[in-house]
C-alpha cells in the first residue's frame, strides 16, 4: 500500500501536491492544510486554494459554492488537475477560489478530498499521512 507522510507545519497536519502549469508543463508544489473538517463528504468541491493558483493552472470555471466559515460567501469553483505522485494519484478534483489563504500554507484539503485516502498520524504525533 502506497504512503506518504509529512511533518507537521505550525503544529498543524499538512499534505503536498503538485498542481501544473498547462502551457509550460512546469510543475507548482502547494503546502495545503489537511483539515478533515472543512467541507463533507457530499461537498461539491475538494480543495480550497488561492484563486490564482486555480487561473494559473488552467482551472476550468465551475458553478460558484457559498461557504460558511473562515471563508464566507459566494465563491467560484474551478476542476483542476492534481498529483500526489508518490501515491499514483493523478486526477482533475474541483477546487474553491478564495482571495486570500490561512497564513503559512498555500491552501486546504478538504474532508471530500482526504476521504479519498486513508489518512492520520499513523502512531507518531508529529507527522500526518496518507495512504491509498
Amino acid at each position: 500500500m502506497p504512503s506518504v507522510y509529512w511533518s507537521l507545519s505550525h503544529g498543524r497536519p499538512r499534505v503536498q501536491v503538485v498542481l501544473t502549469v498547462p502551457t509550460s508543463g512546469q510543475p507548482v508544489p502547494r503546502t495545503l492544510l489537511a483539515d478533515s473538517g472543512a467541507g463533507s463528504q457530499l461537498s461539491l468541491f475538494q480543495l480550497i486554494l488561492d484563486e490564482d493558483d486555480c487561473l494559473i493552472c488552467g482551472g476550468n470555471p465551475d458553478q460558484p459554492v457559498t461557504l460558511g466559515g473562515a471563508y464566507a460567501g459566494l465563491f467560484p469553483t474551478y476542476v483542476i488537475r492534481v498529483r500526489l505522485p508518490a501515491l499514483g494519484f493523478d486526477a482533475n478534483v474541483r477546487a474553491v477560489g478564495v482571495p486570500s489563504l490561512i497564513a503559512g500554507f498555500d491552501g486546504i484539503a478538504c474532508f471530500a478530498f482526504l476521504n479519498r485516502f486513508t489518512y492520520g498520524n499513523f502512531g507518531d504525533p508529529g507527522q500526518f499521512g496518507l495512504e491509498s
